[in-house]
């Protein structure tokens, strides 16, 4: 009877902690979505944005990336530098970095 009280004790704490969790993505504040990359990482790997909002990407690492879509745009981000690109319709897709293919991102566009 003592381990099925302590399975619903998990459980409950379990529930609890998941619905207090922060969102694994990013979302604007004022407008803008930020991602920054370091370690060869983009943080948050997928945001939300609006058509209109700004994504700021801030390179953080000592070598040149990028965000690239396939057949679609590119945003150069020097080393230290940070880039922005202006949400378009059609921009909710995957991307990742022309130099190194092994970073991707994510973005999903709300109305």
């Amino acid at each position: 009877m003592t381990t099925l009280n302590l399975d619903r004790r998990q459980l409950l704490l379990g529930a609890v902690a998941a619905a207090f969790a922060p969102s694994t993505r990013a979302k604007a504040h004022n407008g803008t979505v930020h991602v920054t990359i370091e370690n060869l990482t983009f943080v948050p790997a997928e945001i939300e944005a609006k058509v209109g909002n700004t994504i700021e990407w801030v390179n953080k690492d000592p070598i040149a990336h990028t965000a690239t879509v396939n057949g679609g745009w590119e945003v150069m981000i020097p080393p230290g530098a940070t880039a922005t690109r202006v949400v378009q319709a059609g921009d909710g897709v995957e991307y990742y970095c022309r130099f190194h293919p092994n970073m991707t991102g994510r973005i999903v566009i709300h109305a």
